[in-house]
């Protein structure tokens, strides 16, 4: 290849090189998985549904059914951030914040059986990685990558995992979007890895972890089969924007069977001008979305003025925003449409404090439809407080991402907040069994509502319908950086 040679390699990983200790938290690693998750991850579809109607006697038995065995096309692993709220009355709601089509969780997820040393690691790459080089439509030739920007621990686990069933040599290569250059190149949609050997190898099948801005050096058309694919990225797995809508069109048209996909009430393709409207509109409590970042990024929760004028002050790369009713606390929380939500939080500590936890449940596809993998919970840095005192840091309270921004493409994680699904720490979340099944039924149908999304958006050559996009998310700098792929 005549591509630039990068300042650094692909890593080789090779078959016998999985070593657990190197793809966990040591607090995951040697934790025992609580009793009640372990009998969730096991349940049969037909107990879910049945368990299901029956507590929600308007759901179309059917339909559920057929949610449950769905197999999406192009968004196949996925993880939803939900939250555990209450209505005024009382009434509890597993509430989708996003879902992720780059999700962690496997270092956060203790093994379901002590012998399985690989644990889901491997179920996710056998249930639904492994059918790809198997697909007629995969290249014949060339190799295996895992590519990624963060998360060594769990794409490293990925790529030894991927070489142990494969038993082939995987290139693990890093491809952050600041980085030039790149070790991971495209010609005529097949990716190129620069191993170390210093040469360019051709890639029929890759694993990403690449989350951050990945359209704008990934193509949406490529001939390397990519798990998942640019377009699950833009039609909502990264892009909080189109996920909105996504979410709208998908409960339109299951209105009848009584299925909708809970979210906070989302006001889309605001213009920063228009953002101290829908704040006011929503009471002066809102959370105001950059709709592109993740990791806990461009995430702003408004309860003040001062909050909402530090949000003003600050050069936003984009055009456009989406604005949420807050959930916070009783005290203090959006009145929308649904009138209040607030979280129910952790169980109170010894001194009586409640955190802010959303749990993380990831999922993927499988020859029977979209199995659970992992679960995880993560608190808030603060405890909730009945009343907020003046110049008080909402987000403190009310984010519970880990990631922490260092730098431009550098992440640390605050484990410290980690909320493990083992016999200590998930008794503190809060949930039961009943709140899991709801939360994987909001899982798979966020999920599937963006695959939906993403056939929309594609033409029969595998192209983006542009035009379309345009009309659903028509910001001029995210339509750039998707140039900067194509072109």
């Amino acid at each position: 290849m005549n591509f630039e040679a990068p300042d650094f390699t692909a890593q080789s990983v090779l078959p016998g090189t999985f070593e657990a200790e190197n793809h966990w938290y040591p607090k995951a690693l040697n934790a025992t998985l609580h009793p009640m998750v372990d009998f969730f991850l096991n349940l049969s579809p037909v107990r879910i549904i049945e368990r299901y109607c029956h507590l929600h006697p308007g759901v179309d038995r059917d339909a559920l059914s057929q949610l449950l065995t769905h197999k999406p096309k192009y968004f196949r692993w996925g993880g939803a951030d939900l939250i555990n709220v209450a209505t005024e009355k009382g009434k509890r709601e597993m509430v989708v914040i996003e879902n992720n089509s780059c999700p962690s969780g496997q270092k956060s997820m203790p093994l379901m059986s002590d012998h399985q040393e690989m644990g889901t690691y491997k179920h996710l790459i056998n249930s639904t990685f492994m059918p790809f080089l198997r697909s007629k439509t995969t290249p014949q030739g060339g190799d295996l990558a895992v590519i990624y920007d963060k998360n060594l621990m769990e794409a490293s686990g990925y790529a030894a995992v991927i070489a142990e069933l494969t038993r082939e040599k995987v290139h693990l290569t890093e491809f952050k979007d600041h980085i030039h250059p790149r070790a991971v190149r495209f010609e005529d949609g097949l990716m190129y890895v620069f191993g170390e050997d210093k040469k360019w190898h051709p890639i029929r099948a890759a694993f990403r972890y690449v989350t951050q801005r990945p359209w704008n050096r990934i193509p949406i058309l490529t001939k390397t089969k990519i798990l998942n694919p640019i377009i699950a990225c833009l039609a909502g797995g990264r892009n909080k924007m189109i996920a909105a809508k996504a979410y709208d069109i998908f409960n339109a048209e299951y209105e009848q069977s009584g299925i909708q996909i809970n979210t906070p009430e989302t006001i889309w393709d605001v213009t920063k001008a228009e953002v101290p409207l829908y704040v006011k509109m929503f009471g002066g409590h809102a959370v105001i979305k950059i709709p592109y970042s993740n990791a806990g990024q461009g995430v702003y929760t408004i309860t003040s003025e001062k909050e909402l004028g530090n949000f003003m002050e600050i050069d936003h790369p984009y055009n456009q925003f989406i604005v949420q009713s807050l959930i916070g606390n009783y005290h203090w929380t959006s009145k929308g449409k649904k009138g209040k939500l607030y979280h129910v939080g952790t169980m109170p500590n010894i001194k009586g404090q409640s955190y802010v936890c959303d749990i993380r449940m990831m999922v993927c596809t499988s020859k029977d439809g979209i199995m659970p993998l992992c679960l995880y919970g993560r608190r808030a840095a603060k405890h909730l407080e009945d009343k907020l005192k003046e110049g008080t840091d909402s987000w403190a309270i009310l984010g519970t991402n880990l990631s922490k921004k260092i730098s431009e493409g550098t992440f640390e994680t605050d484990a410290n907040r980690l909320m493990l699904t083992d016999r200590r720490d998930f008794n503190k979340m809060g949930v039961g069994l009943d709140d899991l099944i709801e939360g994987y039924i909001q899982t798979i149908t966020s999920m599937i509502a963006i695959d939906n999304m993403a056939k929309l958006l594609i033409n029969s050559k595998g192209q983006l319908k542009q035009k379309l996009f345009l009309s659903l998310n028509n910001d001029q700098r995210l339509v750039e950086e998707i140039n900067q792929s194509i072109g």
